[in-house]
């Protein structure tokens, strides 16, 4: 072999032999893997394992059981999620592998950063981590106990325009039992209490029956509001009953106003595990409906938590972490309560709404929507059947109308005329030319004709047509504006658009597909029918345009004293506002106008009345009448008032259709 083999083949042993070398220097555990495998098995859990983890000295200290026992409660206790390590220094010494860090993890009380130093020791050949209590926190002791508290914080009131609170935290009433003095008719007396709450025995007996349950143990069984004496009164007599005050959300205005505030539950696991780490725990509530949902992130308050040490008294010894409270923030409306009150009486035994709206400002000050529930209800529990009974009622309690859409009937029959004035299509001395009370356009329209109820003398021009409410003038109008300006006014107007609100208002549409698809759905959506659904509140904007020359104002509900904002700024032209204004103060002032009844002295009104047919066919019997009226004051001192209302089946009512209505408008002003 020649010199230069000789060579080649020495290096290329002493390549292998550091290859070898290198290989087997990194496949040997490394303590530091050691400590980042435990700290993964934490994180998921995996007590049981991370007991071989140990090593055999530290499992003659404690048990498996005990281990995993301590380490679940703790680490489980507080929230502990997320442990990361970040290594800052190991040492070799003679009885292990130190290693220093930085651990870090978010628990309840937030993130917490731990200095920590472990030693690891080699048995049979790998790695062994020399525990103690103090792995989990340095301070503490194999005797020690880690606590966790709450610090209470307070949710953000929901106040009216004047600071009146519509929903607050107080107090609540918690009925429960104490076992050992329910008596000898131990049966009968939990029987009684069953029928008194609504509770089932079972879960009564249940209750009963757990763990922590002595005879001198309170066991609450169910929620009552504070005012509820006559069932307080009640419970009391029956033996075993004791009823404490508890902190709970309390509504003043439970009915008048739970469409507006809406309510709060206490937090599902189901919320728990989907907002982890925003804040909430097991005693937190959430709002469910109305600004109590809409407005959740601004009135929630965010509870103090503070994780300590204890000794086997009981004394703190040391801080882990703490986190102060963060009390939400009040929700001001412009919500006038005495006006929603008001307004409320009027319709309480009805299936309706009212929206009433300052139109200079957009201020909604009532928004009212009948049949309602109790708010408070849902604060102190309902029972399955009390929930059954109240989500399956035909009136629909739980619905709130003010936010959905309806036919409009001819309170749509301004709209039609503002646009037709705005876009030259008629003028205020434009006239068409019929006679009867029924009218087509050509043959092509088969046997339908659109219809009218009143024949009256003087020229059928936009003026009379909305004091006398005729249908066929709009229709007409309609007809010549021609669908697709139409249409495209109507957009501009906010249709098929959804309306910057807090809570959710259905956009109103003028047809069931993209297009107004027939000449005759055109005709009947010029004086309110059709396919044509609105929403009120977007109706008192639209309306508001007839008060503010052509500027639809933006409606809103949280109090605000920024600048006065527009939907749409030009929607008519002001010679077309004017001229429908002072036609809907002619449909009140006038003797011979449909809403003569509203005539109050000292107050100039504009307004409309409108009726929307429900029937599927003319045989349809079942499906009733709305009635509307919709109207704005213009010279009242205390400030204007817009006002959007709508009452169900009017046809059942003596005073029929929306005469029925004015009449509860009018006990308003």
């Amino acid at each position: 072999m020649n010199k230069k083999k000789v060579i080649i083949v020495i290096f290329i042993v002493i390549l292998a032999i550091i290859g070898i070398t290198f290989w087997i220097l990194n496949s040997q555990e490394k303590p530091q893997d050691v400590l980042e495998q435990y700290v993964s098995l934490i994180n998921n859990h995996s007590y049981k394992e991370m007991y071989e983890y140990l090593t055999e000295e530290a499992k003659q200290k404690i048990s498996q059981e005990d281990f995993e026992t301590r380490n679940k409660n703790i680490y489980e206790g507080i929230d502990a999620v997320d442990i990361k390590n970040e290594i800052k220094e190991i040492t070799k010494e003679k009885e292990g592998t130190k290693i220093s860090y930085t651990q870090t993890m978010s628990t309840a009380a937030g993130t917490v950063s731990i200095e920590k130093t472990t030693t690891l020791k080699k048995e049979n050949k790998t790695y062994k981590i020399e525990w103690s209590s103090s792995q989990i926190f340095p301070q503490l002791r194999d005797t020690d106990k880690v606590r966790i508290s709450t610090i209470k914080a307070t949710r953000g009131e929901i106040i009216d325009r004047n600071k009146t609170a519509l929903a607050k935290d107080g107090k609540i009433s918690s009925v429960g039992i104490v076992p050992g003095k329910l008596g000898e008719n131990k049966e009968n007396n939990i029987s009684k209490i069953a029928e008194l709450t609504g509770v089932s025995e079972d879960y009564i007996n249940t209750q009963l029956q757990a763990s922590y349950v002595k005879d001198d143990t309170f066991v609450p069984i169910k929620k009552v509001a504070m005012d509820a004496t006559e069932l307080k009164e009640q419970l009391l007599k029956i033996p075993g009953v004791m009823i404490t005050s508890i902190d709970g959300r309390v509504y003043p205005y439970g009915k008048e106003a739970a469409h507006i505030t809406g309510y709060v539950q206490a937090v599902s696991q189901e919320i728990l595990e989907e907002k982890q780490g925003e804040g909430y725990n097991s005693n937190s509530v959430i709002g469910k409906a109305g600004i109590e949902y809409a407005c959740e992130d601004e009135l929630r308050g965010i509870d103090g938590v503070e994780i300590y040490i204890v000794d086997e008294n009981e004394n703190k010894i040391h801080e882990i972490a703490k986190q102060d409270k963060k009390d939400g923030k009040d929700v001001q409306l412009t919500i006038d309560i005495d006006l929603q009150t008001k307004a409320y009486k009027q319709l309480e035994k009805d299936k309706g709404f009212f929206v009433i709206m300052e139109p200079k400002t957009g201020e909604m000050l009532a928004l009212v929507s009948t049949p309602t529930f109790d708010a408070n209800d849902f604060v102190v529990g309902l029972t399955n059947s009390e929930w059954e009974k109240l989500n399956n009622d035909i009136s629909k309690p739980l619905y709130t109308r003010f936010l959905q859409t309806y036919c409009p009937g001819s309170t749509f029959k301004p709209i039609t005329a503002g646009i037709a004035l705005t876009t030259n299509t008629i003028d205020e001395n434009t006239e068409y030319q019929y006679d009867n009370l029924s009218w087509q356009k050509d043959s092509s329209w088969g046997d339908y004709k659109v219809t009218t109820l009143t024949k009256y003398q003087g020229p059928k021009n936009v003026t009379n047509a909305l004091i006398y409410s005729d249908n066929i003038f709009f229709a007409q109008a309609t007809l010549n504006i021609g669908k697709n300006k139409y249409v495209e006014n109507l957009k501009q107007l906010g249709f098929e658009q959804q309306i910057d609100f807090p809570l959710t208002i259905t956009k109103s549409q003028y047809s069931n597909s993209e297009t107004i698809d027939r000449e005759i759905k055109l005709a009947d959506t010029g004086y309110g029918q059709g396919d044509l659904l609105v929403n009120p509140i977007h109706m008192a904007s639209i309306y508001s345009a007839f008060a503010n020359d052509g500027k639809m104002i933006k409606p809103y509900l949280i109090y605000d004293n920024k600048k006065v904002s527009y939907l749409n700024e030009n929607a008519f032209s002001k010679e077309a506002t004017d001229i429908v204004k002072n036609a809907l103060i002619q449909v009140v002032e006038n003797p011979n106008g449909t809403a003569s009844d509203m005539k109050i002295s000292g107050l100039t009104i504009a307004g409309k009345t409108g009726t929307a047919e429900l029937k599927k066919s003319n045989d349809d019997t079942e499906s009733g009448t709305l009635g509307w009226f919709d109207c704005f004051t213009t010279n009242r001192e205390e400030g204007n008032l817009l006002i959007i209302g709508m009452v169900e089946n009017v046809q059942n009512n003596s005073s029929g259709g929306s005469h029925y209505v004015i009449q509860k408008i009018r006990n308003i002003f």
